[in-house]
Parts: C-alpha cells; structure tokens; sequence
C-alpha cells in the first residue's frame, strides 16, 4: 500500500477556496481522485422498429408472505403490544387480534420501524442528515414464517447495540415511574429529606443515610451540571423536568438509534453535540475523548456521519457570508483590516472576509475535513475558556476541539512519516494539507438520554429541542399507522 505523504497548498490557493456557508465556518473540499478505471462502455440505444411496442421491465414482485399459522397469529398479536416497550409510543391501547392480511401488514409495519425509525426520512428536519438505509422487511418475515422463526426474526431487527438496550430497559424503568404518580416538584426550600427522596426515584444508589451534597453531586453528574453539591437553580430545573419529558426523550434516542448503521466502523470518531464530548475509538474500544464546543441553540450541530480524509495544518479561515454579513461586516472595514482580516474580491464582483492563518485564527492551528453539505469541521481554536465550562454549546456549528493535536497524532500514528510530527508541521508556519493514511470514520449524534453501566439513566439538555419534536413526530406516525398505538395526552403532537 502506498504511504500517505503531507501534501503542501500554497497559502493563496487555501485562500482562494470558496467558503461554504449553510451552518459553519467553511470548510475546504477533499481534492479530487480521478478515477483509476474507465466507465463502462455504454451500448447505444436502439430505436423500436416502427409499428413496435418497446417492453417496459416489470417491477419485481413483493415478496409473497406464507399463511400465518394460528400459533404464529397468536404471536404476532403479543408481539404487536410490545410498541411502547420500544419507544414507538408513549401509550398503547387494548385492540383486538388481527388476523390475514391485516396482520401481516401491522407486522411488516412494526417490523420496519423498530429497524429503520418510526419517522419517514420525508419528516427529518435538513440538519438530521444521519439518515438509516433502506429496509424492506417482506423477504425477512416469508422466511421466518416459512422457517417458523418468528421470535428470532423479531430479536433481529432492533440496533445491536448496548445504548439502544439500556435504553430500552430505562423506558421500563420511567413509564412505571410514570404510572407510580411520577416525582414531586421540588423548590430551593424543600427539606434534605424531600430531595433525598425525589433523586432516589431515579438513583438506586441513593441510601437514607447517605450526605445530601453526595446524593447532589451525583445526580448533578448524570444531568451534566458542575457538581456543587448545591441545590441551586439548574439542578432545581433538571430535578423538576416532568417524568413524561423524560420518556419523551428517551424515546427520541431510541429512534437515533435505530437511524444508525448495524456495523459501526471499529476505528472511528464520536461527538455527542448535546453533552459536547469527542470520544475516539480503536477497535471499537474508547481510547481519548476530550471536551468540545459544539452549535449554539441558533448554530445547531447537524446530525451526520462522514470521513476525516486530511488535515489542514495553519488553516486560513474562510468566513461564510451569514457570519460576516451578521458579526463581521456591520464592525467596519477599517476595523476588520485592524484586527487581522483581508477583505477579498469575489468573481461576482462581491466582496468576502479571510482571516489568514495564525495564532488568532478562529480555526487556530488544525482543521480536520470531511465532506458534508453543512461546511461543518472539527477545529482547534485560539479561545480556550469554553472547555473548562459545563456549558459548551457555543459555536456557529462547527466542532472546536480541548485537544487537537493529540486527536490529529491518533489519526496519523500509522504513518512512520507523519508520526509524531503534528507539532513541528504546526511550528513551520505553512499551511499545508496533511492526508490521513486512512479515512477515518466520523459520526456527529446528538444523545440526550443514555445509561450507565449499571443501568442508571443519564439525561443531558435538549438545547436544539430536537427530543420532543421528535417524541411529537413518533406519535404522530404511529397514531396514522399502528392499530395498538394510543394518543399521548403529555405530548404535543404534530402531524
């Protein structure tokens, strides 16, 4: 295999790319590949003779289901109950068995739900650009018929993953908490043992004896919030979210799961937005994960999943229009050439803004690219402050990283060349491009509601409010579609 070499861009030609301008900072495109094999030659089509009727191919025929026998029926009733223990509603209703084609039709509904998501791809917002594949459910249920294997065809469609099944057994957990009468609304006054109490709802660790200021900080960790031991006004708000939200997001983080792909690659980069973490994995093993500042409520993060193929060393910055139009521009030109910036011609006869690259640069030493239609990145950045805050959501979309470098040596270190060598590339001063020796898988999700080891749920702040609007649309799609599916009166629905 031949070894990746650092490729040098003059600056000017970084300069003169042209900043992409939907959600970030801009980003540079990955370089062109010509490809190493010619098309295919292509056989030129022949008109039908005259008089002649040219056939139309039939589509392939759906997959024909086998008869359901009485024992299968039976099943396939119980299991079609099973809807709200998936997160595919808040509640279900009683309704009575299906039989024949009714229920081979709720089955293949189910089916592809728990595989693919409950919500049609047509219903995703712009940003939740992590979308599942295609499923087609049909072949799978004739052979499991066919096979009588129902319960292991079932077993087989829910993500393969741990998040997805702590989950799971955390939604069993907060609707019985829910059916119990839920949890008491809390106020800076309410006696030790009052909050001792509403916090074991949710913690089993919690002892009647035990400090309050322990019981605090260790429910202030599993919210995310700077562990004081206080009960002061953000852990007051988290305490006092209603169980129902709860659920609400739990369910939301079910159907992300069920978006994503069943084999995850083993070496790849993780970046929860919510709780503005990078985690990197080698063998499907976490070996670094450092803090991040990630989209603003105004600057939302997308979902996505990509490729890291290089790394811009020294990067110059490229600012979108939206941001130099909003923050830049309105400060003058004067002040602008002051602080470092170049104002550029455009070919349109327009003007933009480059920050060149250097200590100030709001992209600081590093840029990792990976292609996506947002112009979104992960970056080094000059101002550090952020990351010793719990408070992270802050950028205009891109991914500002705690500790660059180290990320970058990770991604190089099986290049005996580029090993150990980010730093002193950074220290020469040049912008250059350094090509990864392999591809390096990225996936930004937005995780809100996840379980410990020892299946205690941890919740973060839904800052873009994508859980109830994805809580509402799950509803509302099953309400349309599922005969079990009941309305959710805590839940504002949305069609």
């Amino acid at each position: 295999m031949n070894r990746s070499h650092p490729i040098r861009i003059p600056l000017l030609a970084l300069l003169g790319v042209s900043a992409l301008s939907l959600a970030a900072q801009g980003a540079a495109a990955p370089p062109v590949v010509a490809p190493t094999l010619s098309p295919p030659a292509q056989s030129t089509p022949t008109s039908p003779a005259p008089g002649m009727v040219q056939a139309i191919p039939a589509a392939p025929l759906p997959a024909p289901i086998p008869p359901l026998s009485a024992a299968q029926e039976a099943w396939a009733n119980d299991w079609l109950k099973q809807g709200a223990a998936q997160g595919l509603m808040a509640r279900q209703k009683a309704s009575g068995p299906l039989a024949g084609e009714a229920l081979v039709r709720a089955v293949l509904d189910r089916a592809k739900a728990l595989s693919t998501g409950r919500v049609d791809t047509a219903d995703f917002l712009e940003v939740w650009a992590l979308r599942p594949a295609p499923f087609d459910p049909r072949p799978s249920l004739a052979r499991a018929v066919a096979e009588d294997r129902l319960a292991q065809w079932a077993t087989s469609l829910t993500p393969p993953y741990a998040g997805y099944e702590g989950l799971r057994q955390g939604l069993v957990r907060y609707e019985t908490i829910r059916d119990e009468g839920g949890w008491p609304t809390l106020t800076a006054q309410s006696a030790p043992d009052v909050v001792r109490a509403r916090i074991a709802i949710e913690d089993s660790a919690v002892t009647p004896g035990e400090r309050l200021i322990d019981v605090l900080q260790r429910a202030q960790r599993r919210y995310g919030l700077n562990p004081t031991g206080l009960l002061d006004t953000r852990t007051l708000a988290a305490l006092n979210v209603s169980v129902d939200e709860r659920i609400a997001a739990i369910m939301a983080n079910m159907e992300r799961w069920r978006w994503m792909p069943r084999n995850l690659p083993v070496n790849r980069v993780q970046v929860n937005i919510a709780a503005a973490v990078l985690t990197m994995f080698e063998g499907d093993q976490p070996i670094s994960s450092m803090r991040a500042v990630t989209g603003s409520p105004d600057n939302a993060t997308p979902m996505l999943m990509s490729n890291i193929h290089s790394i811009v060393v020294n990067p110059p910055w490229n600012v979108p229009m939206s941001i130099a139009k909003r923050e830049l521009f309105p400060k003058g030109r004067a002040t602008l050439i002051k602080q470092g910036y170049k104002i550029v011609k455009t070919p349109e006869g327009g003007e933009r803004i480059v920050q060149p690259a250097g200590p100030n640069s709001a992209l600081g030493r590093l840029k990792f690219d990976f292609a996506n239609p947002f112009a979104v990145y992960l970056h080094d950045t000059p101002s550090r402050g952020k990351f010793s805050s719990y408070d992270r959501l802050a950028s205009h979309g891109c991914i500002r990283l705690e500790k660059p470098v180290s990320l970058a040596e990770l991604m190089v270190a099986s290049d005996p060349e580029l090993n150990g060598q980010i730093q002193s590339l950074i220290d020469e001063g040049k912008t250059q491009r350094v090509s990864l020796p392999q591809n390096v898988a990225v996936y930004l999700l937005y995780w809100t509601a996840f379980a410990s080891n020892n299946g205690t749920m941890s919740f973060r702040a839904d800052p873009y409010g994508w859980d109830k609007l994805l809580a509402s649309k799950i509803e509302a799609s099953s309400r349309r579609v599922d005969p079990t599916a009941a309305p959710a009166a805590t839940i504002a629905l949305k069609d």
